[in-house]
């Protein structure tokens, strides 16, 4: 096995990386991104928000920003289940009612618990958790959550049919990642808080888009990114900015109506502002080497296992140890779908052959042997689809000094890394690890291998441009700088996947379905 050990100037370069650098992307974004006082007005009535308008955004914006205490709705363990998750100001008992009546008549009402949570202005917030139980699909809800003693207003949701449901795929929206950028009539670039303002705008119009495009959608499913202060810098001054960032991300309309199952990115990892603001099912505890942000974790959802990895821990024994708990406590579902943020093969120039191939050696084996049938991956921000793809069945370098490098550094001492030339060609050619084990395109009948998915950004905060040469995994893949989503139909035997423009909900790839007779 390969060790930077073996070589003095590769552990001199690994030393020189960790001594010199701190987290963020060795490559800077491209001038790429989408300034929302440009952004058209959507052309397609929608009842889900009337939030589209940028001015009245602006307006509004000193209320979004400090509203630190909105609801996030996750799916539950099962269909039958909903999580909830908010931070209060009074660490009172943590409720949620639910009913089938708007006015709440004959509610039912469920106890949680709440923990320490994030200090925001100086003020300590508390960390709510209640999972609703007993839902029946196909049926409209009515839910209310008492926050600071009070019970907000009743708020929509509905269940799905778990033999066919449908849901959206999202990449990174990354809230404030435009930070940097000069809005259009100014000569000043964005700070921290005018980038929040801007990404999440365009956030709250993607997921408006796409409901009126496709109102079918049952629920949202992020890779992760979900906000862009990665504060290793734990000072009250980042943690602010990166609390201002959570409450722009949840501010949108749409997410009071629709649960989202999110996956820990790298600028989520490194504080617990995650795990404050998401609940969600199964957490793998058992994990051992979790992030500040918290752990994977799996659910189902009709006959589709989904397992959730928390891939800023690099150690793969742990998302093995995920995988086999999730399967061997749903082992008859026909779907085995995996997410997580890191893109193993993706074609993006900023980490498809850095860091987001650390774990490929050591996890393309894991999901073959677990029967893996779909990776959905973000971290890239360009799409691309690959064909169906195996191990190769040979044994590789795990390159374990690099895992070190914990919670979004990673990356940044690879690269370092590969400029000694002995460690850059051995670990090229570790990576190329896999087998094309189908290239049939449209609708494929009972496939061999993994088909993986890399989500581009779905506000726009943020793009890079595609690696040079396609690799030949790709199947297909694009860079259109503008913000796309994918909608996911599945049912008991076929899993179809599309993926749509935001402003003009056109396709920008043909659908690809995966058929299990």
């Amino acid at each position: 096995m390969y060790s930077l050990k073996k070589s003095k100037k590769v552990m001199a370069a690994y030393a020189a990386a960790v001594i010199c650098l701190a987290a963020g992307s060795v490559y800077a974004a491209t001038e790429h991104w989408n300034d929302a006082s440009l952004t058209p007005q959507m052309t397609t009535k929608t009842t889900v928000s009337d939030n589209t308008d940028w001015q009245q955004w602006k307006d509004n914006w000193d209320s979004i920003k400090n509203n630190h205490e909105v609801v996030s709705v996750a799916p539950g363990a099962d269909a039958s289940k909903l999580n909830f998750g908010w931070e209060s100001k009074a660490n009172d008992s943590a409720q949620v009612r639910i009913a089938t009546s708007k006015n709440m008549n004959g509610a039912k009402t469920f106890k949680g618990n709440a923990s320490m949570g994030s200090v925001i202005d100086g003020d300590q917030y508390y960390s709510n958790k209640v999972t609703v139980k007993g839902l029946k699909p196909e049926t409209t809800y009515y839910y209310q959550v008492k926050v600071d003693g009070q019970w907000q207003d009743a708020q929509q949701v509905k269940t799905g049919n778990p033999h066919d449901f449908t849901f959206m795929y999202v990449g990174d929206p990354q809230i404030g990642a435009s930070s940097g950028q000069t809005p259009s009539g100014s000569q000043m670039k964005q700070d921290g808080e005018m980038a929040a303002r801007n990404d999440s705008f365009n956030w709250n119009k993607t997921l408006n888009s796409a409901l009126a495009q496709h109102p079918e959608i049952n629920f949202l499913v992020s890779p992760g990114d979900q906000i862009n202060q990665p504060a290793e810098d734990q000072s009250a001054t980042k943690l602010n900015e990166q609390e201002i960032q959570y409450a722009a991300y949840l501010s949108a309309a749409a997410l009071r109506n629709l649960p989202e199952a999110s996956s820990i990115g790298n600028h989520d990892s490194m504080t617990s502002g995650y795990q404050n603001h998401f609940n969600v099912p199964n957490p793998f505890t058992e994990e051992s080497n979790p992030t500040k942000a918290g752990h994977g974790y799996y659910y189902t959802y009709g006959n589709a296992l989904f397992i959730v990895i928390n891939a800023n821990n690099y150690n793969a024994a742990d998302h093995e140890a995920l995988i086999k708990k999730a399967i061997k406590a749903h082992p008859d579902t026909k779907w085995r779908i995996v997410v997580m943020h890191q893109d193993i093969y993706g074609t993006g120039l900023d980490h498809s052959d850095s860091d987001g191939i650390l774990l490929r050696t050591q996890l393309t084996p894991i999901y073959d042997a677990n029967k893996i049938d779909v990776v959905l991956q973000g971290h890239d921000h360009t799409y691309a689809r690959t064909y169906q793809l195996s191990s190769d069945g040979k044994q590789h370098a795990s390159f374990d000094d690099l895992k070190k490098g914990q919670q979004g550094q990673s990356h940044k001492l690879l690269n370092n890394a590969l400029k000694n030339k002995e460690f850059k060609n051995n670990y090229e050619s570790q990576n190329l690890c896999y087998t094309i084990a189908d290239m049939k395109q449209g609708v494929l009948h009972n496939p061999k291998g993994v088909f993986y998915m890399s989500s581009n950004s779905a506000t726009g905060s943020k793009y890079y441009n595609l690696i040079p040469q396609q690799q030949d995994y790709i199947a297909a893949r694009s860079q259109s700088w503008r913000p796309t989503y994918s909608v996911v139909h599945i049912t008991d035997n076929e899993f179809t996947i599309n993926t749509y423009d935001v402003e003009t909900g056109t396709a920008i790839d043909d659908s690809y379905s995966i058929v299990k007779d």
